[in-house]
């Protein structure tokens, strides 16, 4: 099948010129593997490749890391070094006497533990980069810009993407944005989701946690992808799956660690003291979500019960791939009080707090925009806002609220 360019390969070249060693970590079927294999052709330079799914090649790097890079000397790509761990210390060693940039490129698909890792032996000496899986403007070819809230950036932008009905935007979000699904290497979506959650997640899932009920794992990752967009709670996944709460709370910090779903958490200040301290939970695929929660067409998806919710963890998931795509971390909240005031999404960047309203209209009314002024008491200043909707086309209902379609996120 035909590969499809994604928006990192740029800032992956351009920091291997700089740093010894990049970290790339994702989900699994992510594309992390295939991106670097293809930048390493281009590159040409005779880079190895070495998978630690090999048990071989991950007992050698487990139990002697120094013969491991004695074999597999740089530049060298190695694939879920999370299985060994005690590479890193070499690594380091490698990376102080040769200062050669670009010298290890490295994948993993359990983010958090590589991390802690990663910052005991490589502070300073790599950079990390996470791939989700594909955002929309990757699979139609735009161009990657971070989302903003900004006039000129977005009228610049509206002439370089193709506008898409809203039938075709559900048609994104339930068929996914795994590349073996949208390069068509994997045609049945069902079949692929099937064995994505068999094969990979409980394998891992049994690495992580030691042991684990695969049925009930299997309730709860569902109950999970039923309440996306909403406020994380611990008691009701727990029934769900018929587990304690300490088991939820592990199994979402597995769910973290894999790449399946995020956390946005609220956004407060001392000022702003009435706010809730409780997280809400997406998905970095919603064709996983529309998988799990059993609707079976774009058209069921579009009128059903969960559409409003959907399309909120798809433009949030947008956001936040549109800033990790690039290289960037993005600072993304949600406001909510106890009064009930809500915004969907608080960008935060240059000193500015941009909310956003995120809804299910082709039409929307300006009302929307009003609870904005809630964050006027933040000591950062309110920047221009915008309602991300159902409408055909770039619009404004002033100069500081703006009304951005979604398909051009």
């Amino acid at each position: 099948m035909e590969y499809i360019s994604r928006h990192m390969e740029n800032r992956i070249l351009e920091l291997s010129r700089s740093y010894s060693a990049i970290l790339l970590t994702g989900p699994r079927q992510a594309g992390k593997t295939t991106m670097l294999r293809k930048l390493a052709e281009k590159e040409n330079i005779g880079r190895k490749y070495v998978s630690l799914d090999d048990l071989a090649m991950r007992d050698l790097a487990k139990n002697d890391p120094a013969l491991f890079l004695q074999l597999h000397q740089p530049p060298v790509l190695i694939d879920e070094v999370q299985y060994a761990p005690e590479l890193f210390t070499y690594i380091k060693i490698h990376i102080d006497e040769h200062h050669t940039p670009g010298d290890f490129w490295m994948t993993g698909s359990q983010i958090f533990r590589l991390m802690r890792g990663v910052q005991e032996s490589l502070a300073g000496r790599v950079a990390l980069l996470h791939l989700s899986p594909m955002s929309q403007r990757e699979i139609v070819g735009a161009p990657c810009v971070p989302f903003k809230a900004e006039m000129a950036q977005l009228l610049a932008e509206r002439d370089h993407i193709q506008p898409v009905t809203t039938p075709e935007l559900f048609n994104r979000l339930w068929r996914g944005s795994m590349p073996g699904l949208v390069s068509g290497a994997t045609p049945d979506r069902d079949v692929f989701y099937s064995s994505y959650l068999s094969t990979y997640m409980e394998r891992d899932v049994r690495e992580l946690s030691g042991s684990v009920d695969a049925l009930k794992f299997h309730r709860f990752v569902t109950s999970a992808a039923a309440r996306c967009s909403q406020l994380l709670n611990y008691n009701a996944l727990s029934e769900d799956a018929d587990i304690d709460i300490q088991t939820a709370k592990a199994w979402i910090n597995i769910l973290e660690t894999l790449g399946i779903i995020f956390l946005l958490h609220p956004y407060s200040n001392n000022v702003l003291k009435r706010t809730i301290k409780t997280p809400k939970v997406y998905f970095y695929d919603t064709g996983l979500v529309c998988y799990l929660t059993r609707w079976s067409s774009p058209e069921v998806v579009e009128s059903g019960a969960m559409s409003g919710a959907m399309l909120e963890n798809y433009t949030v998931s947008e956001i936040v791939k549109s800033y990790q795509n690039a290289g960037l971390v993005p600072y993304l909240y949600f406001y909510r009080d106890r009064d009930a005031k809500e915004i969907d999404v608080i960008l935060e960047g240059d000193g500015m707090l941009c909310p956003l309203e995120i809804k299910k209209t082709a039409t929307p009314d300006n009302r929307l925009t009003r609870v904005f002024n809630v964050i006027d008491k933040s000591p950062l200043r309110l920047g221009a806002g915008a309602v991300l909707c159902l409408a055909d086309k770039f619009s404004a209902f002033d100069s500081n609220n703006l009304i951005v379609p979604i398909w051009m996120i």
